[in-house]
């Protein structure tokens, strides 16, 4: 990481007083002078107060999450906004990847599979692209942490991250809200909706964001200024809600999304062998590449809920079929003037060949439907019972441009092909019910059956234009994989007070077998697409939580308090890079993890808002002979002058030229988990006229994070501090501010590429702007 000298002093500076109770989940939906307004979330499919609900949970909403998407920031921008949640991405804005409680997947490929579940309209988003859809007119985000398999199903060992929309109401609302900023950034959203008629609400909602590219490309030929990192998106929403009768609801919502724009800009040789951090070959805003970058996303969703009152019960109905595609290309070896033999001199420094590829996303489908049945009533027992069908098609395409040194191939040529086709099918039966043993204890239980199927082919083939490119045997692979599977869960709450409330709980999870076989460089082997097609068997995980939820000093403070131990067996790991610019899954026998989170808010005096969260994450991977590639720049023997990394894990196989070490990843932490996470802010306003003027200002902190399974000098980033701040005048009606994002100019980097050099990635720069918004 790089920072001003200043970042610490200035962070604490602005935000010092809200350590004066550490964490806070959400920001409260506008400070109240009295005190703290309540959270009602639906972690548990039913309206609830987050203080009564026996999970560690935080949700955001307000000020807070007006704040972090201000300038068009897209949803990367809760990393580290939540104790134990991290988010990144090595293909921008169309592919974010989700970590709780150190549990991920670094895979790129766009059949990934991962232990985080995104939930948006209490619809479950599997594909990577539909995990990027956008983040407006947002009624609260909730984060779930820990496995949420009884409600939720498969694929949540570590936990979901749920979006709830604004819903259309019986009273004509809306609202309006433009911001200008650096880069010619324009982040422009609103809605407006209201009744018609007696039984029929509608909303509509929209929104545009774009931004300039800011970052030059130079080459030998010339500088192209301001060539990379701009992008264009629009996303809208439309809802109908239909009251046919007193006891029948039916939402009917439409969606659609559209992105152009540049890829993620990778950067060579950023990382200097020995050493940690970006070195001096890093330039925020200069590049040297001669690939091709762009990237372009199209998806679009109808859905319907109805609920039926039927007096005792109400039966729950929830439809939803996607569709989209999308495409993105990058210069993966991040520079240019790369030559088989003899290795360039020039350029951001030596690459031996190169490497510039396109994922694509031609068609996917999917189609859930969901049935509930849930109990009515204040009774002392509350359940749920349903059924849940999950319906996947998709295929992916994988274009290779790089030359490798084939004189009949010139740069930009097509020469690998890869086509990859996948249909998953999956059904689950679930039921959980709460009992109220007296008015303060009560005890949950839930279970849930899971059966999965998935149909993999991949096609791998070369453009009969360069048909000397490569001699590795061609065909055909067929995979097939199922599993079924019983996850529970059960939890026991006490309230020990009107404002304590103390519970337990143990939960068991499960992700289904994944297929991975992205094989644009299989093993030179007698049966290369063979042993290039991976398979991830099932995995498991039993965790264990306890907490306690306060609510103190008149209601002017909530502290939350939980700590948790899982064990993660027959871990699905995704070992990435090591030579040959791949994903290849493996199963480790466990993976161990414990840690705390603590959430707060504090309303000292009136108009004084301070929140804190703050989380320690252990993870450790517990297999004695488990090993992977690394360090796939080493090429000691036959390049001698290209870049390499220093392997800090046990070396089982020494490298060769163009074989990558092979080392034992035993007792290694997962990548992309850092220990800490802490997160603060603080709001406060003075009355003016009508309205106030106000301050408001956000940070977050992570400590180390590895980028792959094995560890090594280079690919890493010690710690990352970003913080915010805003500057405005509010009344009931109008908002008129101006912001600053990443204000100390944090530069860290976020992943890297394991491949031919020691290619990184970055965070977003300082931004600032402007911000006018009107509500009704």
């Amino acid at each position: 990481m790089r920072h001003f000298p200043s970042t610490l002093a200035i962070a604490f500076a602005l935000a010092a007083p809200s350590w004066v109770a550490p964490a806070a989940a959400q920001e409260a939906p506008a400070a109240e002078e009295s005190g703290l307004a309540e959270i009602i979330v639906t972690a548990q499919r039913r309206e609830e107060n987050l203080q009564d609900v026996p999970i560690s949970i935080t949700a955001v909403s307000g000020d807070k999450l007006d704040a972090i998407g201000a300038g068009g920031q897209d949803v990367r921008a809760l990393s580290a906004r939540v104790p134990s949640l991290v988010v990144e991405s090595s293909f921008g804005r169309t592919f974010p990847r989700f970590y709780i409680r150190g549990l991920g997947n670094t895979d790129f490929d766009f059949n990934a599979s991962q232990p985080v579940s995104l939930v948006y309209d209490d619809v479950v988003l599997e594909n990577p692209i539909l995990k990027g859809f956008p983040v407006f007119d947002v009624d609260r985000v909730e984060v779930l942490r820990g496995p949420q398999g009884t409600l939720f199903g498969r694929n949540t060992p570590a936990g979901i991250v749920k979006f709830d929309s604004v819903r259309p109401s019986d009273t004509f609302e809306g609202y309006g809200r433009l911001s200008y900023g650096r880069f010619n950034a324009v982040n422009a959203q609103g809605a407006v909706g209201g009744p018609v008629g007696e039984q029929v609400a509608l909303r509509l909602s929209a929104m545009y964001q774009r931004q300039d590219d800011y970052v030059d490309n130079v080459l030998p030929s010339g500088t192209t200024k301001d060539a990379l990192e701009g992008f264009n998106e629009f996303a809208l929403r439309f809802q109908g809600l239909v009251k046919p009768t007193d006891t029948l609801d039916i939402l009917l919502t439409g969606q659609l999304r559209r992105l152009n724009g540049t890829a993620r800009v990778f950067r060579a040789n950023v990382f200097t062998r020995g050493e940690e951090g970006l070195n001096a070959n890093f330039d925020r805003y200069r590049v040297s590449t001669d690939g091709q970058n762009e990237q372009r996303v199209r998806t679009g969703n109808a859905s319907a809920r109805i609920t039926w009152d039927a007096g005792p019960v109400s039966l729950v109905s929830v439809t939803s079929y996607w569709k989209g595609h999308a495409t993105s290309v990058g210069d993966v070896d991040g520079g240019f003037g790369a030559n088989f033999l003899p290795p360039n001199l020039y350029g951001p420094g030596e690459i031996p060949f190169t490497a510039e590829t396109r994922d694509s996303v031609p068609h996917l489908k999917q189609f859930t439907q969901e049935l509930r049945l849930e109990s009515n009533g204040n009774g002392p027992l509350a359940y749920q019972a349903g059924f849940f069908y999950f319906d996947e098609d998709l295929d992916i395409l994988s274009e290779n441009y790089s030359t490798m040194g084939d004189p009949n191939n010139p740069v930009g040529g097509v020469n690998i092909i890869v086509a990859q086709s996948q249909k998953s099918k999956a059904y689950g039966v679930f039921g959980s019910a709460t009992y109220h043993v007296t008015e303060q204890l009560s005890v949950t239980g839930g279970i849930r059956y899971n059966d999965d199927k998935r149909r993999y082919t991949v096609v791998r083939s070369k453009d009969t234009q360069f048909p000397n490119f490569l001699q590795n045997p061609l065909g055909t692979v067929n995979r097939r994989v199922s599993d079924n599977n019983v996850t529970w869960d059960a939890n026991i709450a006490y309230a020990a007070t009107d404002d304590i409330n103390l519970y337990a709980r143990v939960a068991r999870g499960y992700r289904a077998p994944s297929i991975q076989g992205r094989i644009l460089f299989p093993p030179a082997t007698a049966t290369p697409l063979e042993s290039g097609v991976t398979i991830g068997d099932s995995e498991t995980i039993t965790s264990y939580e306890a907490g306690i939820k306060s609510t103190l000093f008149d209601g002017r403070a909530r502290i939350n308090l939980s700590g948790y131990r899982y064990d993660l067996n027959d871990a699905q790991l995704t070992a990435v890079g090591g030579g040959v610019n791949a994903n290849r899954l493996i199963n480790a026998d466990n993976v161990r993890g414990y840690g705390f989170e603590l959430d707060a808010e504090f309303a000292p005096v009136d108009r004084l808002l301070l929140t804190a969260g703050l989380s320690y994450n252990h993870t450790e991977i517990r297999d004695p002979g488990l090993t992977t590639a690394a360090c796939g720049a080493t090429r000691v023997d036959t390049f001698p002058n290209v870049s390499l990394c220093t392997i800090l894990d046990p070396v089982v196989v020494a490298a060769a030229p163009f074989a990558p070490a092979i080392v034992n990843i035993d007792g290694n932490s997962l990548p992309q988990s850092p220990r800490w996470i802490a997160n603060w802010t603080a709001k406060y306003g003075i009355p003016v006229g009508d309205g106030e003027i106000y301050a408001y200002t956000d940070w977050s902190y992570r400590s180390k994070i590895n980028f792959f399974l094995y560890e090594s000098v280079e690919f890493q980033d010690k710690r990352q501090l970003e913080g915010g701040v805003r500057v405005g005048y509010k009344t009931d009606n109008y908002d008129f501010a101006a912001f600053v994002r990443n204000v100390t100019n944090d530069t860290s980097a976020v992943g890297g590429i394991d491949f031919n050099n020691l290619t990184g990635f970055v965070n977003e720069p300082r931004i600032w702007g402007v911000e006018a918004g009107y509500k009704f």
